[in-house]
């Protein structure tokens, strides 16, 4: 059975963008990852990331996510397979 190039073209360009989102660990990736990688966080949202947790530490859980000014539980919810949480390794 051959598909034709259009109905491909067409199922492709269809297929959600947020599937191709891969792990980040919000304690490490720099604004740029985080934007990349996560749906609905831009790169100012990114930068409000790193700027938190430069201010006051790692996160423990994705849920912390939420004290950023600007992420909300949807956006917690909608990224949560793809946000992870290192914690920092002791000196």
């Amino acid at each position: 059975m051959k598909i034709p190039v259009r109905l491909l073209t067409i199922l492709i360009a269809c297929m959600p963008i947020w599937a191709f989102a891969g792990p980040v660990d919000i304690n490490t990736a720099d604004a740029e990852t985080i934007s990349a990688e996560l749906n609905g966080v831009g790169l100012v949202k990114a930068k409000a990331i790193v700027e938190y947790r430069t201010k006051h530490g790692p996160f423990k859980s994705p849920e912390d996510l939420s004290l950023v000014k600007g992420i909300g539980d949807r956006t917690v919810e909608l990224n949560r397979a793809n946000i992870r949480v290192v914690a920092p390794e002791k000196k």
